[in-house]
């Protein structure tokens, strides 16, 4: 992953809330065009946003998260 990559990764939110500055959006614009790897990151980050905004918060079912918790138990030693 290049230098430019990272970058590009450490500002994906700001870019997608609209907080960057014109030049840095420019920037990073102008990378995605070239660089596919960073361009399915953010296309996937901004779908997943999408999603999250269109179905908004839902509630796991208690044995859902039991069972996850479990789970995870196992996993840490804890």
């Amino acid at each position: 992953m290049s230098v430019l990559c990272r970058e590009t990764l450490g500002m994906l939110s700001e870019y997608l809330d609209g907080e960057l500055d014109e030049q840095l959006c420019a920037e990073l614009e102008r990378h995605m065009a070239e660089c596919g790897d960073c361009r399915v990151v953010v296309d996937t980050l901004r779908k997943t946003v999408a999603l999250y905004h269109t179905h908004g918060h839902r509630d796991v079912p208690a044995d859902a998260k039991a069972r996850l918790y479990a789970v995870l138990s196992l996993e840490t030693g804890s």
